[in-house]
């Protein structure tokens, strides 16, 4: 069940649109804790304004950095902010709102994705390297990220979104489900993956697919939101695209379930009909089921991020302690890279 306290704002840490992080003096004690305001939700706060707070992540100890969630400024009596259309996301909560789709907006979109990549993560950080690796391989690649509902479901969460964004390396975003704050909304991830296609940015060359910040995981075999990359593969080849399948594996993660191909990449595959595209990273990646292997060149990540200036790390893991992730990771920006202009795969 939920945890609420109230706090005074001492503080603005950061402020973008869409996203206030402030720094909070928590009642009755007056201990210091940390927040982030959505305020396309509850409005902006300032130093001074009394905040309810959703409390429950940090109680628990759970990987969100140690931010509690602003739910209400007290100092406001009511809030409103206009929305497209009748479309509700996070609906039946207090906090639902009519986010609008842009399903509604080009209702005749062609119900095919003609052929084109599209990279499939399990987690967040595999999106970072993905770009990168397209953007050094094919400059000017026009690339689109749609985002489900697996995780985290504002996009502004997304530091790592804005980093690439800023650098050229994403050119559109799309939220599907009950995500949201996309260039483009959508009700579903197979509509989402058109709007990409056919909509966002004169048309995207590749899309890159997967959950915002926060995987859910249980250590059991289907307990986590990351084997959703099964129903997208299946609905990427059904759509007439070409799925390529971001593995992920590791080297520096110390659960053994995790270590070399991740159980969660063996779940999706026995679960998707369709068989994606993939590179022999690592190596006995040849000998699992399911996969269509692409031969294709790794290009050294570490020096292409270096030269983009981003810091990627996964389960604070950077290249430098877990190499296999990002080779993995790519590898399957090297594969889409490779299909773009192939048209006999």
């Amino acid at each position: 069940m939920p945890t609420f306290r109230t706090g005074e704002v001492i503080e603005l840490l950061s402020v973008r649109p869409g996203l206030r992080r402030v720094r909070l003096s928590m009642e009755p004690d007056g201990s210091d804790a940390r927040a982030f305001v959505l305020t396309d939700l509850v409005g902006d706060v300032d130093v001074g304004d009394q905040v309810v707070c959703n409390t429950t992540a940090v109680d628990l100890g759970l990987g969100t950095g140690g931010w509690h969630v602003v739910h209400w400024n007290l100092s406001r009596r009511e809030f409103e902010r206009a929305g497209p259309d009748h479309i509700m996301k996070l609906r039946y909560t207090s906090l639902q709102f009519d986010a609008g789709t842009s399903e509604l907006e080009h209702p005749d979109l062609p119900a095919t994705l003609d052929s084109m990549p599209v990279v499939v993560c399990q987690v967040h950080s595999q999106v970072g390297v993905v770009a990168a690796a397209i953007g050094a391989l094919r400059p000017g690649t026009r690339v689109s990220y749609v985002m489900t509902d697996g995780a985290s479901l504002p996009l502004v969460m997304s530091d790592l979104v804005v980093e690439l964004r800023d650098r050229g390396l994403l050119n559109a975003t799309i939220t599907a489900g009950h995500a949201f704050g996309g260039d483009l909304e959508a009700v579903t991830v197979p509509s989402a993956l058109l709007l990409a296609r056919h909509v966002a940015d004169s048309d995207a060359e590749i899309v890159i697919v997967g959950m915002g910040p926060g995987v859910v995981g249980t250590g059991t075999r289907f307990g986590t939101t990351s084997i959703e990359a099964a129903t997208i593969i299946d609905a990427v080849a059904a759509l007439g695209g070409r799925p390529v399948l971001c593995v992920r594996a590791s080297d520096g993660d110390a659960r053994e379930r995790h270590q070399g191909i991740s159980h969660h990449t063996l779940t999706a595959l026995d679960l998707a009909h369709a068989e994606p595209f993939a590179a022999a990273i690592p190596p006995e990646i040849t000998s699992i089921g399911g996969i269509r292997i692409l031969d294709v060149t790794v290009p050294d990540i570490e020096a292409i991020l270096t030269d983009a200036g981003l810091r990627i790390t996964t389960m604070a893991r950077d290249v430098a302690a877990d190499r296999l992730f990002f080779d993995a990771a790519a590898a399957a920006g090297a594969v889409a890279v490779a299909l773009v202009d192939a048209t006999d795969l």
